[in-house]
């Protein structure tokens, strides 16, 4: 047993410390997946209670051990390679639901709670919540408050900052802190909700969360649009200036497509969720809009639409244990088509590529073989050129030190420093990971 080990083992006990050979492999493979073998730590600790947590926290404070906090591990590899770590903590044990306020919808949980195990929960009361992440069956709350990763359903309800109500989490000192609160109706305090998502871990490991739900709707139908590139610019258009209300809207590239099975050329693919009457008005209005522009379309329901749906994220998030390189892209919605264009030009057609209409927020996917890091900078340049970005979340160790994942370009770094720095000031918490070393 290592000293780390001899040190916690009396605060979490025998059972929440993996260290070596007791390391579960697919941990040992996420852990390398992130930082590579040479950086591989041996050490694991999961805490049962938010108490353990925090007294994990501040030994790690006290002896300067850097921390790598997760969930499930299912987005390790995510973010930059950052420093050698010497502790992975996780919070898969935090995994209590701890109030469901049907009558308010909302919902109060512990940070490793299962996304999917939550919604199981809530569609006994008719109730959902509208976050669609990579791999969410292992995908944690804490997990996808930390990476921002929400899905296609922001169309409608937004992004994960829009559902947080309120949060708890632990400082780098091991001392607990809160913010929010549990109704929708609370304006106290700093909105520190929206600071610590899509922070990383780097500024503290939250630990409780409250989210806003949402009632699940009558019926549901989704509209495959297929075809000339030109002809499905018009169509987004079109959709996104009418009196349509649809839940979800994104573009495909012409590969996921193809890969999908649901026609030829590029593809526009609208959700309407409402009273049945809405749902066939507005998808048979959205499908004449296609049809006189010459575009294939297909209205997916049931059981088929439920399958288009569980296929689409599983094109884009292989398994995180894959090879294949994955980015998160933002353009101004209007430059949406004219990027997975680029797309297709720049991977020979390899690439695979989903945007969101209504943010311009979207995931690519491409093959290490066909694409060199040349080949992702033009992309990035021309997300850039369109007042966007481009950051590679997945991808081989050697890719990630030829250049920069995050690519950033803006001018909040000093600001950003000093907010890592008043939170973590002996950045312990994912050192160097995070945007410009922080």
């Amino acid at each position: 047993m290592n000293a780390i080990a001899q040190t916690l083992t009396p605060i979490v006990g025998d059972s929440g410390i993996y260290q070596g050979d007791n390391l579960p492999p697919i941990w040992q493979e996420r852990i390398q997946k992130a930082y590579g073998g040479e950086t591989l730590t041996s050490t694991l600790v999961c805490p049962s209670t938010v108490q353990q947590l925090c007294q994990v926290i501040e030994c790690a404070n006290t002896n300067n051990w850097r921390v790598l906090p997760c969930g499930n591990g299912s987005k390790l590899a995510w973010a930059g390679v950052g420093k050698p770590i010497d502790l992975v903590i996780s919070t898969q044990n935090l995994n209590q639901v701890i109030d469901h306020a049907v009558g308010d919808l909302t919902v109060t949980a512990q940070t490793g709670v299962k996304l999917a195990d939550l919604q199981a929960i809530l569609l006994k009361t008719n109730q959902f919540l509208p976050l669609e992440p990579a791999y969410p069956e292992a995908a944690t709350l804490g997990g996808i408050i930390s990476t921002a990763d929400s899905g296609s359903w922001r169309q409608r309800y937004g992004g994960v900052r829009d559902m947080l109500l309120g949060v708890s989490f632990v400082r780098s000192d091991g001392q607990l802190a809160k913010a929010g609160g549990r109704v929708v109706k609370n304006v106290a305090g700093y909105d520190l909700m929206k600071l610590l998502t899509g922070a990383y871990g780097t500024l503290g490991i939250l630990t409780e969360v409250t989210f806003r739900l949402y009632p699940v709707q009558e019926a549901s139908g989704t509209l495959v649009l297929t075809g000339d590139a030109d002809a499905i610019a018009s169509t987004t258009k079109t959709l996104l200036a009418s009196a349509l209300t649809p839940t979800a809207a994104d573009l495909l590239s012409s590969e996921l497509v193809k890969q999908l099975g649901i026609g030829q050329g590029m593809g526009l693919m609208v959700r309407f969720q409402s009273v049945t009457e809405s749902v066939q008005e507005q998808s048979s209005r959205l499908l004449e809009v296609g049809q006189q522009l010459g575009l294939q379309g297909t209205l997916y329901q049931d059981n088929d639409e439920a399958h288009l749906w569980q296929s689409l994220p599983e094109q884009i998030w292989e398994m995180p244990q894959s090879t294949a390189i994955t980015c998160k892209i933002g353009v101004v919605p209007t430059a949406a088509v004219m990027t997975l264009t680029v797309l297709d030009t720049l991977t020979s057609g390899t690439g695979l590529g989903l945007i969101h209409v209504g943010s311009g927020l979207g995931k690519l996917r491409l093959k290490p073989e066909t694409v060199k890091p040349e080949t992702i900078l033009k992309m990035r340049e021309h997300c850039q050129s369109h007042s966007g970005f481009l950051t590679v979340l997945e991808a081989p160790i050697s890719l990630k030190q030829q250049l920069d994942v995050w690519g950033y370009s803006g001018n909040a770094l000093d600001i950003m420093r000093q907010i890592k720095q008043k939170f973590d000031p002996k950045t312990i918490l994912s050192p160097n990971r995070f945007v410009g070393d922080i």
